[in-house]
């Protein structure tokens, strides 16, 4: 049997915010090199055949030549910009690979400011994908959770054995995907209101499948805050990047 194909979607359109600089937080220097670049090497080092990067229009020639073209990644097949929100950015790197006529049969889509993904990450995601067709890295949370009202009064806490934090890659069969997104686009062109936050509450919306949890690393952080890209700089000393 003919190994399956993959594709990634590194998503690097977001502004970051909360991060309170005039850099976009995947482009910031980490031992001297953007952010961005560490989750494309993880793929370029990986088993994913093809990478789509999705940025910010004005960030697409920066990408080519500082990031792509500097460091050698060859894996990535095109560098498209994204949209208004995650998802339409999302939408963007599918449509992308339906252009570049990918024979990919799952796609991994991960956020460009998580640095720390790795092979051992990549791998489990590809053999829970291959087994339940959805599939999203993350970790059991450490905290007690409380659900709170809009005062802010605490109404509930969950069982923490159930509650997970939600990272990337979250991991799908492409045709499964790329049909949820064309429906939830659809919907919003509509005039439907869409609230979502990650690729599996589309599925979640938009198909029966079931998403399945599986395991990535406390150190599968998104770098958001200033404070994140101190403990970032920490996992870098630690692994020797």
């Amino acid at each position: 049997m003919a190994k399956p194909k993959y594709a990634a979607i590194v998503l690097s359109a977001g502004r970051g915010k909360r991060m309170n600089s005039t850099v976009p937080k995947q482009y910031l220097l980490l031992n001297g090199k953007p952010v961005l670049y560490y989750s494309l090497l993880a793929f370029e080092k990986s088993m994913v055949d093809e990478i789509i990067l999705v940025t910010g229009k004005e960030e697409v020639s920066y990408c080519q030549k500082e990031i792509i073209e500097k460091y050698n990644i060859k894996k990535v097949k095109a560098i498209v910009s994204g949209g208004k929100e995650r998802y339409h950015s999302v939408f963007c790197g599918l449509q992308a690979l339906e252009k570049e006529e990918s024979t990919a049969q799952y796609v991994m889509i991960h956020d460009g400011a998580r640095p720390f993904i790795d092979d051992a990450i990549i791998e489990r995601c590809a053999q829970g994908v291959e087994k339940y067709k959805a599939c999203v890295a993350g970790m059991p949370v450490k905290d007690t959770i409380k659900i709170a009202d809009e005062d802010l009064f605490a109404v509930q806490t969950p069982n923490r054995s159930n509650v997970w934090m939600v990272q990337t890659p979250q991991t799908f069969e492409r045709t499964m995907i790329w049909d949820a997104y064309k429906t939830i686009i659809a919907e919003e062109q509509s005039g439907k209101t869409i609230s979502v936050t990650d690729d599996a509450m589309v599925v979640e919306k938009m198909t029966d499948y079931k998403v399945k949890m599986i395991l990535g690393s406390y150190e599968n952080i998104k770098i958001t805050t200033p404070e994140d890209l101190q403990i970032a700089q920490l996992f870098c000393d630690k692994r020797q990047y």
